[in-house]
Parts: structure tokens; sequence; C-alpha cells
């Protein structure tokens, strides 16, 4: 314990040590997602709900709800929250009804959703629109910027050309040199592939690939890097979870009735092939929009396409609602949510209760999408508790285990005929001449006979219900067409005109589909949204791509366009990108060759204190931000650097059956996170998320994300000295370096310092680390032979692990 303990504390210090500092969530990033869910969560539970007592008319107990102010002022019975004690707000005691209080609404209870989502409102700082009430906001405008269809604007003319690889370079040095300012001078070869290795592939460069490249001189060698990353699977599976983030991916459903997706891995598995392929991201939208309605030329296609679909069955369900028609309609808001923000970078769901409050999108607007998915099957059943649909993916195997099947079936069947026809004409011999013959001759069968029938018909009962599985993906299919009336302030008790299925009518650029009475409209929907005219689609990809590859977006609230969402800082660039991903048929992989291979992304990270007195948060990409890892990045480096990442591929990674629970918060917990494979192969279990991901903000799994924060906390320090990970990583990465020869101290230090950060030590580096090893040595020596006695080497390895430099990308 003694040898532990002085490690710990000495990779404690090595990690603060070196911290670049504390980074927290944008201020402004933070407010907006906060509005966000208050308009979309909130609102419409206190206009519903509260307003009609305690608003602008009517003031109840003194009380009103609908500004900040009053709630925190409250009324007879005090405030209404209470910031610093959430749990013990009067409102959240009323709508929990607490005995000592009120019961409200004095209606019926509200949903454990709607009760959380006010807790959460209330526990994320009230958010409030600044002056607004209840029923008053500012009009949306449908000029907004990006509600236009995208110019093509030409490259424009900088002085130093010379610096000028890509279009991205004159862009973005065209603003740079209006402010005067220099570009950060290109970072150094180590650097760069470390670099561009983690950001295509989540995984640390391998000390041969990093020699390579520094020893190969041709003009091409970073174009190789990049090419050679590109076509690796390890692509696939990072970039894959970028859009699993926006896919709102999980391996349960959450919510009420926590049970296993146990077939979800098929979309997650589609989705990480589609990036290694570089399925046309038009083609992978109308994929996942109406997979099912797209031609096929084979089985195998038919199958992609409808596992891909999976995208809107994904969502979070409240499954033990017991009013259907909520729960149907609850499901569709989800599902609009999610494809708003996912494909749109817009906020449909605030327009379920009324007109959307900041952009120009209608209550009728969100009735018309809703149509389209009304005619969607999504669900196999509204009844409690409810199934989602999964699409039938019959294989040759499946089928001909099903023919085998119905052929035994029908054999056993006719087995029974016959062995009845001679048992009824064996009674009837035993019968008096003209005797009337007893309406079930049954009745008249010896015990021996009347066994042996049992006996058969229990073999068909048990043969019956052995029906081979065929195996399903989630997903949805076609439904009975119909159009939707407007649910007055969400309700589906309180109706209005019935509007005809359509797209939003303020979007400028393709022209609008008409939908047929023959198919629900995703197909129509999903040609829409790719029409190289559309305003949007494109744009939000190009920005999404930027995010993940520089830290933040052009536009840096990526799943929000609209006017509560930021202005780009670069708008021809983003229009620029969004152009050339047209021209290049939609290539993801072409727009990263882009961005990687230009000027902007190989400066270093440095800065001088005229460039930071002139772009101090580097809006205008002066130099490359400094990157922590993801948390998939961390755990998986920490498990290939110790050589434990086993790299299988692919496949279901749920110890439960589909739909069997496996989560709550109370006795059941069958997650398992302890596979040494890729993240991206570890189970999401929402409100059950790994800790190690939690700590490192991992997103939530119900909601479309795809702007993670990168906070730095002291329990992300506390969690490497402590977590089995990582010591099993440093433990494994001492024996790596062991069973590589004998070596002394000096060289396996200098290998583990390239196996760990992609370089050797510096002098005084090794000597530190030396002299610590040293000191290591001497401590555990004290507790030789105990149970407590630790490698000297991985402890050493842990403090490598640990630090700051393993976890940051310069």
């Amino acid at each position: 314990m003694i040898a532990r303990c002085a490690a710990a504390f000495a990779i404690f210090l090595a990690v603060m040590s070196s911290s670049p500092g504390l980074r927290g969530a944008d201020d402004n990033d933070a407010k907006r997602k906060s509005l966000e869910f208050f308009e979309s969560r909130v609102r419409p539970v206190l206009v519903e709900h509260c307003q009609k007592c305690h608003g602008p008319d009517k003031q109840w107990a003194g009380l009103r709800l609908d500004n900040r102010a009053s709630l925190i002022d409250g009324g007879e019975s005090g405030p209404a929250v209470t910031l610093d004690d959430v749990s013990q707000s009067l409102i959240l005691k009323a709508v929990r009804h607490d005995p000592d209080a009120s019961p409200m609404p004095p209606e019926g209870k509200l949903t454990p959703a709607q009760i959380a989502d006010l807790e959460t409102w209330i526990r994320d700082g009230l958010a409030f629109p600044e002056g607004a009430k209840v029923g008053g906001l500012p009009k949306p405008d449908p000029n907004h910027w990006s509600f236009q269809p995208p110019t093509d604007p030409e490259v424009p003319s900088v002085r130093d050309t010379a610096w000028v690889r890509t279009g991205v370079d004159a862009f973005i040095l065209s603003e740079l040199e209006k402010k005067g300012i220099v570009p950060a001078p290109e970072a150094d070869r180590r650097t760069l592939i470390r670099r561009v290795t983690f950001d295509l592939t989540g995984l640390p460069p391998e000390p041969k690939d990093i020699e390579a490249f520094l020893a190969d001189e041709r003009p091409d060698a970073w174009n190789r890097v990049v090419d050679r990353l590109l076509a690796s699977t390890a692509y696939g599976e990072h970039w894959g979870r970028h859009w699993l983030d926006v896919a709102r991916y999980a391996d349960s459903n959450g919510l009420d009735e926590n049970v296993a997706h146990g077939n979800a891995w098929k979309y997650r598995d589609y989705v990480v092939q589609s990036f290694n392929d570089d399925v046309p991201y038009s083609q992978f939208l109308a994929e996942q929009l109406a997979g099912d309605l797209l031609p096929a030329e084979d089985r195998q296609t038919r199958e992609r396409q409808l596992i891909a679909t999976g995208f809107l069955s994904l969502g979070p369900k409240v499954i033990a609602e017991v009013d259907e028609k909520k729960m149907q309609m609850d499901i569709i808001d989800e599902q609009l949510d999610t494809l708003g923000r996912a494909f749109l970078g817009m906020t449909f769901g605030c327009a379920r209760c009324h007109d959307h409050k900041f952009d120009p999108v209608s209550t009728a607007d969100y009735y018309g999408l809703a149509g389209i998915l009304i005619s969607t099957r999504s669900m196999e059943s509204f009844v409690k508790v409810a199934k989602w649909y999964e699409n039938p993916l019959p294989t040759p195997e499946s089928e001909a285990a099903k023919a085998a099947w119905e052929q035994q079936v029908t054999a056993k069947k006719s087995e029974i005929e016959q062995f009845i026809a001679a048992a009824d004409a064996k009674v009837r011999e035993t019968l008096p001449e003209g005797a009337p013959a007893p309406e079930k001759l049954e009745t008249k069968y010896p015990e021996e006979t009347t066994k042996a029938l049992k006996e058969l018909r229990d073999g068909l009962a048990k043969l019956e219900k052995a029906i081979p599985e065929v195996p399903t993906a989630m997903g949805v299919s076609e439904a009975r067409v119909s159009d939707v009336p407007i649910h007055i302030r969400g309700s589906h008790l309180k109706l209005g005109d019935v509007i005809p299925r359509r797209v939003p009518t303020n979007m400028r650029g393709p022209e609008t589909p008409e939908f047929s009475q023959s198919q629900s409209g995703r197909l129509e929907l999903a040609r829409w949204l790719t029409d190289p005219r559309h305003p949007l689609t494109a744009r939000v990809l190009a920005n999404r791509v930027w995010r993940w590859h520089f830290g933040r977006g052009l536009v840096a609230s990526t799943d929000n366009f609209g006017t509560l969402g930021d202005h780009p800082t670069h708008p021809e660039l983003l229009d620029w990108l969004a152009h050339r991903l047209l021209e290049d048929n939609w290539s993801i992989k072409a727009l990263h060759r882009r961005l990687v291979l230009s000027s902007t992304y190989r400066q270093s990270t440095e800065v001088s204190p005229a460039t930071l007195a002139a772009d101090l948060d580097n809006r205008l990409w002066s130099r490359f931000n400094v990157r922590r890892l993801s948390a998939e990045e961390v755990r998986d480096s920490v498990l290939a650097t110790g050589g434990l990442l086993d790299r299988t591929a692919g496949g279901p990674v749920l110890t439960v059956p589909n739909r069997g629970y496996l989560f709550d918060h109370t006795s059941k917990d069958l997650t398992r996170y302890d596979s040494p494979r890729r993240a991206i192969y570890l189970p999401v279990i929402r409100n059950n998320v790994y800790d190690f991901f939690q700590l490192l903000d991992y997103p939530d799994p119900a909601v479309a994300n795809g702007d993670r924060s990168s906070t730095t906390i002291a329990p992300q320090a506390l969690m490497m000295l402590n977590s089995d990970l990582v010591m099993d990583a440093a433990a494994g990465l001492a024996k790596r370096l062991a069973d590589e020869g004998e070596r002394d101290d000096a060289a396996k230090l200098d290998r583990a310092y390239q196996l760990a950060y992609g370089r050797s030590p510096t002098p005084s580096e090794a000597q530190q680390q030396l002299a610590f090893l040293e000191a290591a040595r001497r401590t555990v020596s004290e507790t030789a032979g105990s149970e407590q006695a630790v490698d000297p080497w991985s402890i050493l390895c842990q403090v490598l692990l640990a630090s700051n430099e393993f976890i940051y990308v310069n």
C-alpha cells in the first residue's frame, strides 16, 4: 500500500503540474443549449399544466410561473425554486406529490419524464429567455443567413501565396492578413503525425509509423500518411463514433423501462462500415430515413438499407406509457427533434406546442413533418410494455431452417391426423350396430391411445414453439398513410386543423416535394434534404467535420443553425466547403483531405503575444488548438500503449437477450465494461454510462450531440490514479517493455516514451524518470513479498499514461 500511495502521489503531481489549464464548456454554448432544452422540454409543460392558474391572467396563491424572477420570488408559500437545494424546490415537491406540498397539477400527476425535465431545468440554472415571459418572444427571422441557399464564392487572393496549399488556406489567410496576423509556424513532423493519427483513427501512432514518416523525404509524404489512415478500419470506428453521438446511439432504451436494444449493434456496425466505404453522405442520409423504400440489387444491399433505418428507432421511449396515442406522438416528437438536429441543425421539437419562438418553423410545419412519421411504422405494439418494431433480415441459412421446421410441423400434424383417423376407426368398430357415434370419438379412446395422442400433441406444441429465429434489426417500415391534425398545445386530446404532409415552408432553395398517397413520404423528405440547393444539409455536415478536426465549428453551435445559434466566423469558407462537398459527390473522405492537407491544419499550437492579443479565442484560426482526447481515445490509447487492445471489430456486446432488462437504479446491473476491444464496441447504457467515460465528458446518449464538451477537473486525475483500467494497462506496458528483450533502464525508458508519446525523453526527463524509478524500487523493496508489492516499472508506466502529454494532442 505504501508503494502504491507513493506512486499515486507522484502521478497526481505529474498530471496536475502539466495541466494546460482548466477547460470548461463555452458559456454561450451552455446558455444556448439550456434555452433549447427549456423551449422543447419545459415550456410545453408550463403552458399546458401551469400557466392557466399561475400565468399573466391568474396568479393563484400569488404565484406566477411565466418568468424567471417570479419563479424565484414565488408566492404565498415561498420561492417556487431553490437553486442551492434543487430537490427541495416547492415546484418539484408539488409535481412529485410529496406529502408536505399541495399536489400539482390538480388534473393529474406529470409523467416521470416531465418531472425529471423540470428538475434538470432548475439544476442547470433555470434558463429563461431574457426579458421574456412564456407568452411573448421576439419573432423569428425567415431571412436568417442559414435559411438562404449557399453561394459558391471565389477563392480569395492573398499576399502570402506560398502558404496556401488548399482553398481552405486562402479563406483563412485572407482574414488573418486583414487583421495583420501571421499564421503560426508549421508543427514538427512528430506532432503532425500524432495529431492526424488521433484525428482520423482515434488511436496513437505506432513508433514504426512515426519513424517511417520522419524518414520519408518525398514531397507527398504527408498525403501518403493521410491516405493510409483513411484506408484503415480504425478510421470508420473513430469517425463512426462521431456520428453515433449525433444519432443518440445506445444499447438500451433508458427512461422508465431500461431494456436492451439487443440488435442496435447492427446499426453501429452499419455506420462504421459506411464511413470506411466512404458512402456518399447523400446516400447515408437517405438510407437512414428511407432505406426500406430504396431499390436494392441484392440481399446484402437490402439488409444494409433496413439496418440503416435504425436511426429513427434508436431514441428513448416511455414504453410503459398507458396512453398509447401520447406514446406515439412522443416518439414522433423525439424522431423529429433528432432528425432536425442531425441533418439540419434545427430544433423542430420546439414547434410541437406552438410556433417556434426563435426560428421560422410553424406548428403547421411540425405536424406536416409529423404526418410523414405517423405514416411510418416505428412500433410493433403500443400496449404496455410497448415493443419497438424490428425489420426481419432473413438469410439463406435462416430461410432453410424455417423451411425445414415447416416440413417438420406439417409431418407432425399429418402423423397426428393419421393417428386420430386410425383410433376413430377402432372406436367405430366397437359401437353397437346402428348406434349413433359420440360427437367426440376421443372420449371413447382407450387409456393407452389417449396417452399416446397427448404425447403426439405435446410434441407438436413444443415443435411449433421452436420456430427458428429470423435475424432482425431495429428499424422502421411503412404504415397506413395519414395526415396529422395540429395538436393544440401539443395535446392529442385537443385537435385542430389537419395538416397535409409537407416540409417547412421557409427553407429556400429546393422545390417543395409532392407527397403521394401510397408511401409515407420519407423518401421524398430524404431527397429534399439532399437536394444540392438545400440551404442547410451540406453546410451542417461540412461544419461538423470541421469541428471534429479543429475542436470548434466554423459555426460554433454545431447542432443549431437557427437564430439562437452562432454566426459563422468564415461564412464564405463554409459555403465553399459545402459546394466542394457536393462536387465530390458528398464524399466525407474528400472533405477530410481538403482539411488535413491544408496549411491551416498543419499549424503549430504556438502563439505570439501579438497574435494572442489580436485573436485571443483563436476564432480566426491563427494557430492550432490544443485538444484533449475524447473519453474513447483516452481509454483506447491506454489499452493500446499497454499492449492490451483487442482490435476485433463488430458484433453484439450485451449479455442479455433483446428487450431484456439489464439495468435499474436499485437492484439490477448486468452491464460489463471490462472488454479489451475498442470503446465503440462497449455497451452504451442510458442512465448508466461507463463511469470512466462520464468523467471525460461522454455525451448523454439520449440526445443528439455533435459538440462534446471538454473539461478538466480534479476527478479526472484521480481516476487516472485509481482506475483498474489504467493500472492494468501500466502493468501491460511494463510487461511489454520486459518482453522486448533485455535492455538497460535508459533504453527501456526511451522505448516507453516512444510508445506513450511518440518521442524520446529529453535528457532532463530521462534523469528525473530514472531517479523516480530508483526511488520507487527502494519503496517497493520495503514491501517485498507482501500482497502490496508493485513492480517499479508499472508505477513509472502509470506516471507516463496519466500525464497530460498522453491525453492531450498539440
